[in-house]
């Protein structure tokens, strides 16, 4: 059955919408016919997120609303190349194959430190980092780094994950000798993650670091669900105590939020 000579445009247009990006990509090569259905701004505008000429407006790149010359443009750029908004503190990107959002916070935004950070931490710049500032762990001996991210820009009845992204300045760190401590939970909530991890597992430890193939390694660092109008935000807390083992060198780009693939 030949479904252009069935099914007008705009019904196309609104079956199309129901699926997804991949197969709106797919379905544009049939035909021109499919092509102009699945390629059209009605289809397009939704895969972005309802909000998302908000979130651009108050961005770096509120120049995008007009020059990109189609929603589906406007989409890729997104999923290729991430926007900053809160003042550059945070990165926005929607995840190519499902339109979701994504989300970093840089260092200076989305970390405490403890332990005062003029003393033991500095905040360098780095070529290989998205942000201005990454933070950079003096030698210390108790460790601790905790923070909370806001999760009101994430896509809604979706598994998260969040990653602690970092490196290392020295080979000899300190942090391959012991774990450390890390603490997850949902804003609001009692129950808690907890786990111990070796952010450097070259002592034959279980390596449950990746390297994210810019310059950054990351680990996981705990996984959520996030519901329909929740937006408590996610609590970690990393920590070690030790005060006998002297650490430094640990590098902190952020913390990135994503969906869980699985």
């Amino acid at each position: 059955m030949d479904m252009s000579v069935v099914l007008p445009e705009e019904c196309l247009s609104q079956i199309t919408s129901l699926t997804s990006p991949r197969d709106a990509c797919r379905l544009s090569a049939v035909s021109p016919f499919f092509k102009s259905a699945a390629d059209s701004d009605a289809v397009w505008e939704t895969f972005l997120p309802s909000d998302y000429e908000g979130i651009i407006s108050n961005s770096a790149s509120s120049s995008l609303l007009s020059t990109c010359s189609s929603k589906k443009e406007l989409y890729f750029h997104l999923s290729h190349k991430p926007i900053f908004i809160n003042s550059g503190n945070m990165s926005f990107a929607l995840e190519k194959e499902s339109g979701k959002v994504c989300c970093m916070v840089g260092a200076k935004a989305g970390i405490s430190v403890t332990w005062g950070s003029k003393s033991y931490w500095t905040w360098p710049s780095l070529p290989e980092s998205r942000f201005p500032e990454v933070a950079e762990l003096k030698p210390v001996c108790w460790f601790e780094v905790k923070g909370k991210i806001e999760t009101k820009l994430l896509s809604p009845e979706t598994t998260y994950a969040a990653y602690l992204v970092f490196k290392f300045a020295d080979s000899r760190n300190g942090f391959d000798t012991r774990p450390v401590e890390l603490c997850f939970y949902i804003g609001g909530m009692e129950e808690e993650e907890r786990s111990k991890v070796f952010l450097d597992a070259r002592a034959g430890a279980p390596n449950l670091s990746q390297d994210r193939g810019d310059g950054w390694m990351e680990i996981e660092i705990g996984e959520f669900f996030k519901k329909h109008g929740e937006d408590e935000g996610v609590v970690y807390n990393l920590f070690d105590f030790d005060g006998f083992s002297s650490k430094h060198g640990l590098i902190i780009e952020g913390i990135e939020l994503r969906p869980k693939s699985v």
